[in-house]
């Protein structure tokens, strides 16, 4: 195992970076994968980083930062944070000083974090929970606040804000647990109500863990579980049958002006699979095709720019966010989800459709980090 990195007091000409990954949330993994890239792009002339690994328990740990030993090479050997490291903590009120909390020592201040780079996917990360923490630590971090975060995150919240600002949504229906305990059969009859097929989802859920594809009735009730074992929360949604999948990625800028969008990208799913699953996402020896930018005529491609724009102010999105559509049969633009903490290897389509805009990795995670140095503390 690669023993983590000594701490190191920050200076005022290198910022102190805290990576924070791993987590609670089925996306661990993903999280880990994630961090590798941040860490090996973010430059040591110019920041102090410092890797934070969350364990599946929760248990905060300083962690190693070798790239090489969070990349994901196959679905049974997925990197996970180790529970060897040093335990850490960031104390509310702190500002933002990480203490060390070694059993049978006296608690060590490591030095105060100028930023902290979530890179957490899924619940206990990136809806609104480890933000809520950051802000009562009165600590600067990437991306989303606790508001935009918690909406981005819970597909029902979503789908009626973006709503409520006239943002296109698929038809669904939503199956709480005391719903489907109480009434079963009424739950069925509103989501044949929808028509078939549907996608059965947990409602806060990300990198398409725990989602089926459901053509009848009968294959209901299995796939509601399936949700169930990962939220308890199921959202239902009609199937954009033989619909194009898009995507959009928005930052913002450094001098305030607000935010950007980058090219538009396309996912074309390989015949192996029936829609742009886990192993379809992550997988390297997986058809999926990412197509960036996409073959789409000008109209649409300023259509689908600038609702993700408009996705991204309605929830208040702040630093980044990817919004991914279906593009039905007739032409009209739908929008699936919006991602306030999208997958950011450098193979993944954020990197990739802001690399295709202008900003290659290094220079969007060095962007990233600047934007959340200069917001302020505090309510925004």
């Amino acid at each position: 195992m690669t023993t983590a990195p000594a701490a190191r007091p920050s200076t005022p000409h290198r910022p102190r970076v805290a990576v924070v990954f791993g987590g609670r949330s089925n996306e661990h993994a993903i999280s880990c994968a994630t961090a590798g890239s941040v860490m090996a792009a973010l430059d040591p002339e110019a920041y102090d980083v410092v890797p934070v690994g969350i364990t599946r328990q929760g248990r905060w740990v300083l962690e190693s930062g070798d790239p090489e030993r969070l990349r994901i090479t196959s679905a049974d050997t997925l990197p996970a944070v180790g529970a060897g490291g040093a335990p850490l903590a960031l104390p509310p009120g702190g500002g933002g000083e990480l203490v060390s909390l070694t059993p049978g020592q006296v608690p060590e201040v490591l030095g105060a974090v100028d930023v902290v780079f979530p890179v957490l996917h899924g619940p206990w990360g990136e809806d609104g929970t480890i933000q809520g923490m950051l802000e009562m630590a009165d600590v600067r971090y990437v991306g989303a606040g606790v508001l935009a975060s918690a909406v981005g995150m819970d597909k029902h919240a979503m789908k009626l804000v973006f709503a409520a600002q006239g943002l296109p949504v698929l038809p669904y229906t939503v199956i709480t647990s005391r719903e489907w305990e109480k009434d079963a059969a009424a739950c069925r009859e509103a989501v044949a109500s929808l028509g078939l097929p549907v996608f059965v989802k947990p409602c806060r859920g990300g990198s398409s863990i725990g989602i089926t594809k459901v053509s009848s009735i009968g294959e209901l009730d299995a796939a509601v579980e399936a949700a169930r074992e990962h939220d308890p929360k199921v959202l239902v949604e009609v199937a954009a049958e033989g619909a194009r999948e898009v995507e959009c990625g928005v930052l913002e800028v450094l001098d305030g002006a607000g935010p950007e969008a980058s090219v538009v990208a396309e996912i074309v799913v390989g015949d192996d699979h029936d829609f742009y699953d886990f192993a379809a996402k992550y997988l390297p020896e997986e058809s999926t095709g990412l197509h960036v930018p996409a073959d789409l005529p000008d109209h649409l491609r300023d259509r689908v720019r600038a609702v993700s724009v408009q996705a991204f102010e309605a929830l208040g999105c702040e630093g980044l966010a990817r919004v991914d559509f279906f593009l039905l049969h007739d032409g009209e633009l739908v929008v699936n989800e919006i991602n306030t903490m999208p997958g950011f290897t450098p193979s993944s389509m954020f990197p990739r459709m802001w690399a295709a805009s202008g900003l290659d990795y290094p220079a969007l995670v060095d962007r990233l980090v600047r934007l959340a140095l200069a917001r302020p503390l505090g309510l925004r």
